[in-house]
């Protein structure tokens, strides 16, 4: 029996995509700690994040803060050890994840711009230890 999956289309579903991934990505060995030792309000973390890739994916200004400021400074605490290899593993989890929940053009869309984002992200990040 095959299931179909359906596309992301409303705010509930990126909730129920961002709470999936966040799952494993604290449950992963390599990279959980730079999460876990960061984050101290998960709950409003989530909501944040559930804020982000909602104003990413459909528009509107709910989302006020500055992604890229925020992970320097993680990359700062963490004495700028993080590389491409954690950058690997979280879109890995992020398309595993969007490919197991969802299928169609707002999947695709939610991979590119995770691929972007982790690039300028990185390049911040990379910048800033300079």
């Amino acid at each position: 029996m095959t299931t179909t999956l359906k596309d992301i289309t409303n705010r509930e579903d990126i909730a129920i995509l961002v709470r999936t991934f966040y799952d494993r990505i604290r449950a992963d060995d390599e990279i959980n700690f730079y999460f876990n030792e960061m984050i101290t309000d998960w709950e409003e973390h989530l909501e944040k994040l559930t804020d982000f890739w909602e104003m990413n994916l459909f528009g509107g200004k709910k989302y006020k803060a500055d992604p890229l400021q925020a992970h320097v400074k993680v990359d700062a605490h963490f004495e700028g050890k993080i590389g491409p290899n954690e950058f690997g593993i979280w879109l890995n989890h992020w398309a595993q994840t969007l490919d197991e929940l969802f299928e169609g053009e707002n999947v695709e869309i939610l991979k590119r711009r995770a691929r972007k984002m982790g690039t300028f992200i990185y390049m911040a990040m990379f910048k800033s230890r300079s």
